[in-house]
């Protein structure tokens, strides 16, 4: 049900009302754009890493939220990128001018995940009711615009009802 309300609100209200600042719908700037590429997984993942910068100690180790990883002694003394998914600290990947090092290797973890990562925890209390359902009102100006497309489902099992009614009276 709530698929189809939204479904309902951005087809009914949010596509077809001219945005301010573009002084375009939304629709339309999004086809002017097509046809749209998509993303590889490796790419999307890529996307959602996060990355934090870190000097590789005389023992080619780095500190990384209170845990320490081996990295290439040939990074030594540069400053390096530590790229990571915020929940799963185990896996880390070592970058130096952009150039992939390999993956750092976990000698000691004491957190394994970021310390701002945290699970999302919903709010307790619902907001207070307004007494207006807004998206009842979007559902039915949205089945009020395409109540004059054809159904051709129900075409077809109208033609198969009247088949079924013809057979009888013969």
């Amino acid at each position: 049900m709530l698929n189809r309300l939204f479904t309902a609100w951005v087809e009914t209200a949010y596509h077809q009302r001219v945005h301010s600042e573009t002084g375009q719908a939304p629709l339309d700037r999004w086809l002017a754009g097509a046809p749209f590429p998509t993303p590889s997984p490796a790419q999307l993942r890529e996307a959602f890493l996060w990355a934090e910068h870190r000097q590789v100690r005389k023992t080619a180790t780095v500190q990384l939220f209170g845990a320490a990883y081996s990295v290439d002694p040939v990074l030594t003394g540069r400053t390096v990128e530590l790229v990571f998914d915020p929940f799963n600290l185990a896996h880390v990947e070592v970058r130096w001018n952009g150039t992939p090092y390999g993956l750092a290797v976990p000698q000691r973890i004491r957190r394994h995940a970021h310390p701002k990562a945290r699970p999302e925890q919903p709010d307790a209390s619902p907001p207070p009711a307004t007494g207006i359902n807004y998206l009842d009102i979007i559902a039915a100006e949205h089945q009020a615009a395409r109540h004059h497309l054809i159904n051709y489902d129900a075409l077809a099992a109208n033609t198969e009802d009247q088949d079924d009614q013809d057979g009888e009276l013969a």
